[in-house]
């Protein structure tokens, strides 16, 4: 066994594609079980993702034989060899044709509902399956991507059989398998769960990816200046936003974290601004301690606050911290001092104990968000929530990990803060009656 679950599998073919970053990279997965595995590339790229539908044309009378392949946009592949030889007619063609069109037009409904297809043209496009047996369906695929205007096209699968590159031969520019066994059955042998990917899940991974990449409103690049370092950061204020949620950034992520890109773009298209920003340089990220150095952390927010503050887009708009993992110690660190502005502070799988003794003198609403499957922080924020003096509460996500990867999780994260801000955003100078 090489990988616990398709998302242990994507993450380990996330490393070996290491070197797309940076390109104009398109990643298509191949339903069902190929896009949770191309969801995690997709992330590891920064790059979008969509799915790739291809519809096998099997011989009428033996239709694990393709004659050929249709795709998306009227896309079509023959295989002249396999129809010469088996001699189908073109009126049995054009019945196999018409049955696969219906279901790849069902499919593209199901999946994407009225959203169009990711352009192609003149992309870096990469291919992602669960694994590759025969490889029919994936060199299809390949065929249907190029077909599409594919400029550059690699084929990347956790898993194939020795020798699977000879097989691929033109159909993809680059082929990359994270392991290729010698004794090779089938896909499932190599993971420890290869139950069946339901469509529910497909259409979250899509979910996901979009909303990371969409935020609604005009996002500005910003350069921060705080305690002798510049911190870059993305600034978005839609327009008549009722404030904006400055991001605290766990173990060292950046502002271009996937996940809390998501959360705002869900604040976002709630009316409210977000700050996603650097809290270190990148020299200093690779410092652990740093990493883990909360007072650095709490301070660097505070001043990006204050700078904020002093902006148009700030200018008189409740404020408030979201913080992820330690990310969320230095919201609450910073949300403790006597002068904070903030408003209203939600933490994601944070760890609130790193706050320690400053967690009594939070004053703002404060909502704790934990996955039920993350025994440990679970319990730290348990504990943390019996310190708090302000108004709390615990939010437990079902099923959910620390990174909140399970289908639906991150939604409901993003759910629960935007209701918790919204909520607890005032215009500043204005306190509700007693």
């Amino acid at each position: 066994m090489f990988f616990s679950d398709r998302t242990d599998a994507g993450r380990q073919l996330a490393a070996r594609l290491d070197h797309l970053k940076g390109h104009d990279v398109v990643v298509l997965g191949l339903p069902r079980g190929g896009v949770p595995v191309a969801a995690e590339v997709a992330e590891a790229l920064d790059a979008p993702l969509d799915i790739c539908l291809v519809r096998k044309l099997g011989v009428p009378h033996q239709p694990e034989l393709a004659m050929g392949a249709l795709g998306e946009g009227g896309v079509r592949v023959l295989n002249e060899r396999v129809l010469r030889e088996t001699r189908v007619s073109d009126r049995d063609l054009a019945a196999v044709e018409e049955r696969e069109h219906a279901e790849l037009d069902q499919r593209a409904r199901r999946y994407r509902g009225a959203r169009p297809s990711v352009p192609l043209d003149g992309r870096t496009v990469v291919v992602v399956d669960d694994g590759l047996a025969t490889g029919a369906t994936a060199l299809a695929a390949c065929r249907v991507v190029r077909a599409r205007g594919a400029a550059r096209i690699v084929l990347a699968v956790p898993v194939a059989p020795r020798g699977w590159t000879t097989r691929v031969g033109d159909d993809a520019d680059e082929a990359v398998s994270v392991h290729t066994p010698d004794l090779f059955f089938a896909i499932g042998q190599f993971y420890g769960d290869f139950s069946q990917t339901p469509d529910a899940e497909v259409i979250a991974c899509l979910e996901r990816s979009r909303a990371a990449r969409e935020p609604v409103g005009q996002g500005t690049d910003v350069r921060i200046p705080v305690s002798g370092v510049t911190l870059g950061g993305r600034l978005t204020v839609p327009g008549g936003a009722g404030g904006v949620v400055l991001f605290a950034h766990g173990s060292g992520s950046s502002r271009h974290s996937p996940r809390n890109r998501a959360v705002a773009g869900v604040l976002n298209r709630a009316g409210l601004g977000t700050l996603l920003f650097d809290l270190l340089t990148e020299e200093e990220a690779g410092d652990r301690e740093r990493v883990f150095d909360t007072p650095l952390l709490a301070g660097r927010l505070a001043g990006a606050t204050e700078w904020l503050a002093g902006r148009p887009e700030g200018t008189g708009l409740p404020l408030g911290y979201f913080g992820a993992s330690t990310g969320a110690a230095a919201a609450l660190w910073a949300a403790a001092d006597p002068a904070s502005p903030v408003s209203a502070v939600v933490s994601r799988g944070g760890r609130p104990d790193l706050a320690a003794e400053h967690l009594a003198g939070v004053r703002a609403p404060t909502l704790l968000v934990v996955g039920g499957a993350d025994p440990m922080v679970l319990d730290l924020n348990r504990r943390a929530l019996a310190l708090l003096r302000c108004e709390n509460r615990l939010a437990v996500v079902g099923g959910a990990g620390h990174l909140f990867e399970e289908p639906g999780a991150l939604e409901e994260v993003a759910d629960l803060a935007t209701s918790w801000f919204a909520e607890h955003f005032r215009p500043r100078g204005i306190s509700t009656p007693s």
